[in-house]
């Protein structure tokens, strides 16, 4: 890839940036059905072109990350379809060329300014097993079968040349504790976010602090966060991370609804006022340590820009 950039280098010299809003919402808006265990990783199986138009959308709404569609694309799950191993890791492969072929654009056409990111999902086992567990972390491995799960999709997405992994959705403490030794063994860069029980635990019931000691000592961690959380948890729980973390800070949550893992549908969420938006939110974020802001489920392109143009630049520290 033509860049060959680190996302610390970016934090170091002072920026905060702006991440890219939901994939499958906007998959779903262009006619895609997610009803399947694969969820958008199904897409790279059949539309790909869709993948790259949703990143291009959000680079121009003023994304300066772009997160691949490998969250739920394994071997173990393209394995439901008869894909072998190799035409398995070939679709996450090509979820980097995909981003990468929509910044490219993006820079040629004028349309958006670098820095311009691209981050190698990895989500947990929970989203394997589709069982919404991603926002419980009541699943049980042993390390050593962590590893094994996660490792060929790691690798796969080290070799297409991912700029730095998300570890992200990640509902349980063993298997960030694997993660980190697999972000050791590739010497990749990365960001680790969670999913809360509430906004002083991960969704397993682990203290944060305990969460940020792990991380603390691994320098290709680049930053620690949360993700596809209630809105009305961020403020709090980053108030919690800068308190006992020494890295920069990601949030992107999702828009205010609550999902049903059961149904697998969205609705409003009740008995909760004031939360607000991504983009009304964004500057007690960044006072409260967050460099990386974003959304996750349900958010749109529109929702970006409203960001991006809230977020603007700071002096660096």
């Amino acid at each position: 890839m033509p860049q060959n950039t680190t996302l610390s280098t970016y934090l170091t010299s002072g920026k905060d940036l702006v991440l890219d809003g939901a994939l499958a919402t906007e998959l779903e808006a262009h006619g895609c059905d997610l009803e399947d265990s694969l969820w958008s990783a199904k897409v790279l199986l059949e539309q790909p072109h869709l993948i790259k138009h949703v990143h291009r959308d959000y680079f121009d709404a003023g994304a300066s990350v772009a997160i691949t569609a490998s969250y739920q694309a394994t071997p173990q799950g393209f394995a439901r379809r008869g894909l072998s191993v190799e035409e398995s890791l070939e679709l996450v492969a090509l979820s980097v060329r995909l981003a990468d072929e929509a910044r490219q654009e993006a820079l040629a056409e004028g349309s958006a300014s670098g820095p311009l990111l691209v981050a190698g999902s990895v989500g947990p086992y929970g989203a394997y097993l589709a069982d919404g567990s991603e926002y419980r972390g009541d699943y049980t491995l042993s390390a050593a079968e962590f590893r094994d799960f996660h490792r060929p999709r790691i690798a796969a997405l080290v070799e297409a040349g991912a700029d730095f992994l998300a570890c992200e959705t990640l509902p349980s403490f063993a298997e960030a504790e694997a993660l980190l030794a697999l972000v050791a063994e590739f010497d990749v860069e990365s960001w680790f976010t969670f999913t809360l029980r509430d906004s002083g635990h991960i969704s397993d019931g682990t203290p944060l602090g305990q969460v940020t000691a792990l991380l603390r000592a691994e320098p290709r961690v680049a930053a620690v966060g949360v993700n596809c959380v209630p809105l009305e948890l961020v403020t709090d729980a980053l108030g919690t991370l800068q308190e006992t973390s020494d890295k920069p800070l990601v949030a992107y949550p999702n828009s205010g609804e609550t999902y049903d893992a059961v149904t697998k549908t969205w609705a409003p969420s009740e008995g909760v006022q004031g939360t607000g938006t991504l983009a009304g939110n964004a500057a007690v974020w960044l006072d409260r340590g967050a460099r990386l802001i974003g959304g996750c489920c349900r958010t749109t392109p529109r929702d970006i820009e409203a960001l991006a143009a809230n977020m603007t630049p700071r002096e660096p520290a």
